[in-house]
C-alpha cells in the first residue's frame, strides 16, 4: 500500500499534514527547529504578538498541576514591529506555512497589528485570541460575547488581506453561538480550545502559587472538553476548524479529526517532549496506514 495522503487545506491554506504547534507552546521555532526541520509541520503557529513589546505577568507563572499545567504568562513578546523585523524573515526560510497569533486590549490594536502582519508577505493567516479583555468594556474580553466577538471580526477583516481564524475561549456559556458569530462576521477558520481557567493553592504559603493568582489550565485534563467543544463547533460551522488541547499523541489528533477538525494543534506536549510534534505525525500515519486510509478526508467528521 502506497503511503497515506496526510494533506490538508485550512482557509485556503494547504498543509502538508493536519500538525501545528499551538500558539505559546513553540515561540517562534528557533530552539525546536535544532531537534528537527520545522518544514516536517503542516504549520507553525507563533506566539501572541500586540502592538507594542510585553512583559507579561510576575513570576511565578508556570506551574505543574494534576494532569496538566497552568500558565499565566501575560502575552509576552517584543511587539509587532520586532516580530516582523527579527522573528517572521528568519522562520520564512523554513519552508512552512506561518500563522501568526493576534492579541491587543482595543479593536484598533487588533487591526493595525493584523495589517502589519498581513503586509509583511511573511505570514499565510492570522489567528486572533479572542481571550482578551477590553478595556473599553471595562475588561469583558472579546470572545465572551458573539456581538462583541463579530464586530472585532468585521473590523480585523477590512484590514487584512490574509486568511483571518478566531482562537475561541472554552469559558463561555455556549462555545457553538461563538463560533456562529466569527462565521457570521467571515472568519476564515476556527481554532478551538484556548485554556480553561484554574489555580493552584500552595499548602505551605497558603497562597496561590502563581503571582497572577489565576491562569490558563492545558494538558490531558482538558482534552474530554475540548474534543466536545470541537464536536459541537463542526456540527454548525461551514468553515475549517483546527483543534487542540491535550493532544500527546496520534491517535489524540485522529480523535479530533473524527469529531471534524480540520487540523490541530499541540501545545503542552511540547514542553515535556521536543519531538512531540513529529511524534504526533508519524502516529496520524501509522493509524492510517493500519486502518486501510488513503486520506484524512475519509475519517474527518465521521463521529459527527
Amino acid at each position: 500500500m502506497s503511503k497515506p495522503d496526510l494533506s490538508v487545506e485550512i482557509a485556503g491554506i494547504k498543509l502538508k499534514n493536519p500538525v501545528m504547534p499551538a500558539s505559546g507552546c513553540f515561540g517562534y521555532g528557533r530552539e525546536y527547529s535544532k531537534y528537527y526541520s520545522l518544514s516536517k509541520l503542516g504549520a507553525v503557529v507563533v506566539k501572541a504578538t500586540t502592538l507594542k513589546r510585553r512583559l507579561g505577568n510576575p513570576t511565578p507563572r508556570v506551574t505543574e498541576v494534576t494532569a496538566g499545567m497552568l500558565n499565566a504568562i501575560g502575552l509576552a513578546n517584543p511587539g509587532v514591529e520586532q516580530v516582523v523585523k527579527e522573528e517572521l524573515p528568519w522562520l520564512a526560510d523554513q519552508n512552512v506555512p506561518i500563522i501568526v497569533n493576534i492579541a491587543g486590549e482595543t479593536v484598533s490594536e487588533y487591526c493595525q497589528v493584523a495589517e502589519i502582519i498581513s503586509h509583511s508577505g511573511l505570514a499565510q493567516a492570522v489567528e486572533l485570541n479572542v481571550s482578551c479583555p477590553n478595556v473599553k468594556l471595562g475588561g469583558l474580553t472579546f470572545g465572551a460575547d458573539p456581538v462583541i466577538l463579530a464586530d472585532l471580526v468585521r473590523q480585523v477583516k477590512k484590514v487584512c488581506c490574509i486568511p483571518v481564524i478566531v482562537k475561541l475561549s472554552p469559558n463561555v456559556t455556549s462555545i457553538t453561538e461563538l463560533a456562529l458569530a466569527a462565521e457570521q462576521a467571515g472568519a476564515d477558520g476556527i481554532s478551538l480550545i484556548n485554556t480553561l481557567i484554574g489555580m493552584k493553592i500552595d499548602l505551605k504559603t497558603r497562597k496561590p502559587v502563581l503571582a497572577n493568582k489565576i491562569g490558563g489550565l492545558s494538558g490531558p485534563a482538558i482534552k474530554p472538553v475540548a474534543l466536545r467543544m470541537v464536536y459541537e463547533t463542526a456540527r454548525i460551522v461551514n468553515i475549517p476548524i483546527i483543534g487542540m488541547g491535550g493532544i500527546y499523541k496520534g491517535e489524540d489528533a485522529v480523535e479530533f479529526i473524527m469529531a471534524g477538525a480540520s487540523g490541530v494543534m499541540v501545545g503542552t506536549a511540547n514542553f515535556t517532549d521536543p519531538y512531540a510534534c513529529p511524534k504526533i505525525i508519524a502516529g496520524i500515519e501509522s493509524f492510517m496506514i493500519a486502518q486501510g486510509l488513503k486520506s484524512l478526508e475519509d475519517i474527518r467528521g465521521c463521529a459527527l
